[in-house]
């Protein structure tokens, strides 16, 4: 488990400072902040189509060589871009051909290396496993961030795209020497076990989603939570800049709050043993709560107050949302729940900028901020009373309505 977390720490950095130096690249190749979010939204869009078959793939084939396999295509993906940044045969048409055979790969990547994880260490710290995990991402993120810049301004746009398909050839090479944890829930598939494999239907996954009330509940606070509430970088860029006077910098200094409450967060979701929908309900409600003091906050230094606690709980969360989603199917099904999980999480992806932004359009940056807390805390607080009056109502069998007729 820590040669995997190591290898994740290095895979993310290389993956932030790609996506990092790709932005300044479409803006340099085209000039247009819209074409910057086309290229990203070609990159998610395979997810949006494709994660319930990439889930499929997961549950059908090995993981630890489904996993090496796709690190492996990611890294030459990478290798190809940087050929073409170094030789200036980049264009538009092009990158955004690669980024949707990189959102494709990602699509089997993504549940492969997630489930991999899991496999590591005994069923009981799974939940820490996914919290380790946070940890790793939020640390990678803001390495590559950091490491963009300086890798750009020394050896080249190309030199970043380089290092990123190093960093997932590292990953596929540790893969291979990694061993499953006494008391893991292991993932087999043996060739006995051909027949069972040709039932590991696309449709099956998606019918256990749908009969699994949890895994819908979390869908719904996730959903709503993900619309109204997680697109920070959007609504508190425009709060900062326009009611409260701040310029660049200071929202620089807003997002590394958000980045250290993320930090703070996924190590105290690291010691969750028993996460649960409610937990994540209870979670996402007081986020939304913290969310509308933020908008009402008078000044940045206030701001900066309300903003930690908020990244806190959102990244506590996130892990107990993700112990629940990696925990809850059964070993055979949870890479096609991730994968309907992927498709979903794409909706809500794609969907939410436009949404807020509609909202920031009528209502302004504190009042999208604060209707979107108000949504998110109603929202939730209302289907837990309609849950509780659910459970209240006495349910009557069959046998005992024909008994009391008799």
């Amino acid at each position: 488990m820590r040669w995997w977390s190591v290898a994740n720490f290095v895979s993310n950095a290389g993956t932030w400072m790609q996506l990092t130096v790709q932005n300044l690249l479409v803006l340099q190749i085209t000039g247009s902040a819209a074409a910057t979010g086309l290229s990203m939204s070609v990159q998610a869009a395979p997810a949006l189509l494709i994660s319930v078959f990439g889930g499929a793939a997961v549950d059908r084939w090995p993981r630890k060589l489904t996993a090496a396999v796709s690190q492996a295509l990611l890294g030459a993906v990478a290798f190809v871009t940087a050929l073409m940044v170094a030789l200036d045969r980049l264009d538009m048409a092009s990158l955004m051909v690669l980024a949707a055979v990189t959102g494709v790969i990602a699509t089997v990547d993504g549940p492969a290396c997630s489930l991999l994880g899991n496999d590591l260490v005994p069923r009981e710290d799974v939940p820490s496993a996914i919290g380790v995990g946070a940890l790793v991402h939020q640390a990678g993120r803001l390495t590559g961030a950091a490491l963009a810049g300086v890798t750009v301004g020394f050896l080249g746009t190309a030199a970043a795209y380089a290092a990123n398909g190093l960093s997932f050839l590292f990953v596929a090479s540790v893969i291979p020497f990694l061993r499953p944890a006494r008391g893991a829930v292991r993932h087999v598939v043996a060739a006995k076990d051909r027949g069972a494999r040709d039932t590991m239907s696309v449709r099956e996954g998606l019918a256990f989603f749908a009969r699994r009330p949890r895994l819908l509940a979390l869908a719904g606070v996730t959903g709503v939570s993900a619309v109204f509430g997680r697109n920070y970088q959007l609504t508190l860029a425009v709060l900062v800049t326009g009611p409260l006077a701040g310029g660049a910098g200071s929202f620089g200094t807003v997002s590394t709050v958000l980045a250290v409450g993320g930090i703070v967060g996924a190590v105290l979701g690291a010691r969750l043993r028993r996460p649960s929908v409610r937990l994540v309900g209870a979670l996402a409600a007081v986020g939304g709560l913290l969310q509308v003091v933020a908008g009402l906050s008078p000044s940045l230094a206030v701001l900066l107050v309300m903003v930690l606690p908020m990244a806190v709980v959102e990244s506590v969360s996130d892990t107990a949302g993700t112990a629940v989603l990696q925990t809850d199917p059964p070993a055979h099904l949870r890479g096609r729940v991730l994968g309907v999980w992927g498709s979903i999480g794409t909706v809500w992806g794609l969907g939410g900028p436009p949404a807020l932004g509609l909202l920031m359009e009528l209502a302004g940056a504190r009042g999208a901020l604060i209707a979107g807390g108000l949504i998110i805390a109603g929202t939730i607080g209302a289907g837990h009373l309609l849950r509780e009056r659910r459970a209240a109502v006495p349910r009557v069998s069959p046998v005992a309505n024909l008994e009391t007729a008799a």
